[in-house]
């Protein structure tokens, strides 16, 4: 056994969360690609099967009241809140990612109405989505649009910046941006700020409440392993939601949802962020998934803030054994080394990392591949561990060694 494949037998003996792995349904793959999709929790699938068999098979549409359906959006945002550091109240999950990302941005423009604001602030190195989302936002309501690299983005605002867009964590690279900084450089020039949380939502503290951030969204599928297009939430902070304009009003939003009338009056509280009927297979199905952070049943639940601890501990690993592994000048990290500026991913250049990755994959190490030439890894702490990362980086060297 090397010296670094028994490094990791100890550190995996002493994981105060390796006991949480063996709720996944898991291989003998490594897998380091719950950045993009987790894996599947095993309490899932019995669950959904109930949601299917029973509630919608033999309740059917009373489900909507005796199974709690009509309530999930909100039940389910309760549950994400404690995880991204919010009180109950303030998140509704529902549409993806995308939609909510175009109804909160277009919601903040809104709340500087009547201010002579008329500027969107948005992250240059964006995931292209909302790049494109907050072009068109920026069109609906008479903005211009003004990219701009987070770390410029406070010598960038000014009296006419209205709304500010963020990622919390960098897709590419893994970098971890300021969000305590950031929102206050926001707040201080009179502006709204929208967080993407994608990237950080259950791999990191992510602090909402704490620091006052206006308006946030993320997805659930990642490193909250709700499974392939699992809905995604919207974070409106209570001071904020009497002023939250939706640009997407639905009868679900309505202060009388049954009411049916021709004229809108939107409901109190996050509420306002609803929009159509839900998505309740797949809503169940991230409820159920939700359950892992409940913990082995003896009353804790897990730790965000060990996740974090574990989450550095392995990328701190992995780079170690990368660099004992890897011929010398074959990958160049590209993901920041100070853990203050490190979300839970590795991502690494290297000459030919499209090819690389299918090998890779195809010697049961799963990663991706973002073009032109990265290599990326992620690191969900709940059931990666040091062994596999260990193997990881033992598999990528002998495979650029046979370059």
């Amino acid at each position: 056994m090397s010296e670094l494949a028994a490094e990791a037998e100890k550190l995996d003996a002493i994981d105060e969360l390796a006991g949480v792995r063996a709720q996944f349904a898991l291989d003998d793959v490594v897998y380091l690609d719950g950045n993009s999709l987790g894996a599947l929790p095993v309490g899932v699938p019995g669950r959904v099967e109930d949601v299917v068999r029973r509630q919608w098979g033999e309740l059917r549409i009373r489900s909507w009241g005796e199974s709690g359906w009509w309530t999930a959006p909100e039940r389910i945002g309760d549950r994400i809140a404690p995880l991204v550091g919010a009180a109950a109240g303030q998140i509704v999950v529902g549409d993806s990612t995308s939609v909510n990302v175009f109804k909160a941005l277009v919601a903040a423009v809104r709340m500087t109405a009547g201010s002579g604001r008329d500027e969107i602030v948005v992250d240059a190195t964006t995931f292209p989505t909302d790049g494109y989302i907050a072009e068109s936002a920026a069109r609906m309501t008479g903005c211009t649009l003004r990219p701009v690299a987070p770390a410029e983005v406070p010598g960038a605002l000014g009296e006419r910046t209205a709304a500010v867009l963020l990622n919390h964590v960098d897709y590419r690279t893994g970098r971890l941006h300021d969000l305590p900084a950031l929102t206050a450089a926001v707040h201080t020039a009179g502006a709204v700020v929208v967080w993407d949380l994608c990237h950080s939502a259950g791999a990191l503290p992510v602090g909402l409440d704490e620091h006052g951030v206006d308006l946030a969204v993320g997805c659930t599928y990642k490193y909250l392993n709700g499974g392939p297009g699992s809905p995604a939430y919207l974070y409106v902070r209570r001071e904020v939601q009497g002023r939250f304009d939706s640009p997407l009003p639905g009868w679900n939003s309505h202060a009388e949802p049954f009411g049916m009338r021709s004229e809108y009056e939107p409901a109190t509280g996050a509420l306002r962020g609803r929009v159509g009927t839900p998505d309740i297979l797949s809503m169940l199905a991230l409820e159920a998934a939700l359950d892992v952070w409940d913990g082995d049943g003896d009353g804790e639940g897990v730790s965000i803030g060990a996740v974090r601890a574990k989450s550095l501990a392995l990328t701190d690993f992995f780079l170690t054994c990368v660099g004992a592994y890897v011929p010398a000048g074959r990958v160049e990290s590209v993901t920041p080394v100070a853990h203050a500026e490190r979300g839970s991913q590795v991502a690494l250049r290297c000459e030919g990392a499209g090819d690389v990755m299918k090998r890779l994959i195809e010697r049961g190490v799963v990663g991706d591949f973002r073009h032109p030439d990265v290599l990326r890894f992620g690191f969900t702490p709940l059931y990666v561990g040091f062994g596999d990362v260990e193997r990881a980086a033992r598999v990528l060297g002998a495979s650029l060694e046979e370059q």
